[in-house]
């Protein structure tokens, strides 16, 4: 796994823990810049333990800005959601879009980002948020759809759709995201600046299985259910802002990273 190769580097140590009962001030100390991706993801399933949703997020969040108080020369960059916007009324969306989010799980990103917005001003904290869009790609979550949709359609199984395939997605693939990340922590961030971080090319979610089911050149079983709560009809992100300050831009299509996923995919059956 991702962690037993990281574990092989002398740079790398991991510290076991739960971000609401570590102390983090020696671990901020001495380095350029924090980057938070600690969450308790996942939109729908924010609707069953707001709690700990919020526990995780929000008060882990805090207590990160909290250890960053007072600590100059270290800035934060923070891994927030598209989610934030909800059913936003333009696209491509702007940073500057009014937030609305229709999800605990967006709710929680949207109160982070507020938070380091406040420590921004009232301690001095530089930061970013950056508002990834739908990512995926080799080694992403179980639980999420394109590894489920793969699986599936590997094993030949029933492959569950939550809506009928017409809600419109901005995925983005894992490498330009994590381009994306460094590229902004390399800035002198001033306060606490927001950037989309989107793939650029929304697609609906039918073409996507569509395609999928050309890469594994089989049929496959769709189960449609109703769409779950939380889930907007489109995402799509402007992504001048990051362009313009780091001259990122994505360098995958969904086409090119969702056959990467499968060839990874059939890479792990292979080996069982």
């Amino acid at each position: 796994g991702v962690l037993s190769t990281l574990a092989k580097l002398d740079e790398f140590e991991f510290i076991e823990g739960d971000l609401n009962d570590v102390d983090l001030s020696p671990h901020v100390k001495d380095v350029d810049v924090v980057y938070h991706l600690a969450a308790r993801p996942g939109v729908r399933a924010s609707w069953a333990d707001f709690r700990r949703v919020s526990e995780a997020n929000v008060l882990g969040t805090q207590r990160v800005l909290d250890a960053l108080t007072g600590v100059v020369d270290t800035q934060l960059v923070f891994a927030s959601s598209s989610s934030v916007y909800g059913r936003s009324e333009t696209f491509p969306t702007r940073e500057d879009a009014p937030l609305g989010p229709i999800s605990p799980y967006g709710v929680t990103k949207a109160a982070c980002e507020a938070l380091i917005g406040a420590y921004a001003t009232q301690f001095g904290v530089r930061a970013a948020s950056l508002r990834y869009f739908t990512v995926f790609g080799p080694r992403q979550r179980t639980d999420m759809a394109f590894t489920r949709w793969i699986r599936a359609g590997l094993r030949g199984d029933p492959l569950p759709l939550y809506g009928d395939g017409t809600a419109v997605r901005d995925f983005t693939y894992v490498a330009d995201v994590v381009d994306a990340t460094r590229r902004v922590a390399g800035l002198h961030l001033e306060g606490h600046e927001i950037f989309n971080v989107a793939g650029g090319s929304p697609v609906s979610i039918k073409e996507v299985l569509e395609y999928l089911g050309e890469i594994l050149d089989r049929p496959l079983d769709i189960h449609q259910t109703a769409r779950e709560k939380g889930d907007p009809d489109r995402t799509g992100g402007a992504t001048d802002l990051i362009r313009e300050r780091t001259g990122w831009e994505p360098k995958y299509d969904w086409k090119h990273g969702l056959r990467e996923q499968v060839e990874w995919l059939q890479g792990l059956s292979s080996e069982r």
